[in-house]
């Protein structure tokens, strides 16, 4: 399943986020991994300061149950397919895919 966060301008540096409080009962977030698919649509792990297509990771962080991204840059009218990848602390993994659109405001 894939979510859609707002539109991005690509000259703002914006954080969005996944809340996986409904998905993990008592169970916790301990590790985060975000990708960003390339421009041939191989999903790519980024790291922070990374741009893949255009779009930069500037860093990320969470708390026990919410995984935060914080993105720069993008090519306008492109869509972006982003995956957050979370594992808990049961050895469970969860990941989902989300789009954002670069548009000018």
């Amino acid at each position: 399943m894939s979510y859609k966060w707002p539109d991005k301008d690509k000259d703002e540096i914006v954080d969005y986020n996944i809340d996986w409080s409904r998905f993990l009962g008592d169970d916790t977030i301990v590790s985060v991994t975000w990708f960003i698919d390339a421009a041939d649509g191989t999903k790519t792990e980024v790291s922070n300061a990374q741009t893949v297509n255009g779009l930069q990771k500037v860093q990320q962080t969470n708390t026990s149950t919410v995984a935060t991204i914080r993105l720069s840059l993008g090519t306008n009218n492109i869509r972006y397919k982003i995956t957050c990848q979370i594992t808990t602390t049961e050895g469970l993994q969860y990941e989902r895919a989300v789009f954002i659109r670069i548009r000018e405001k």
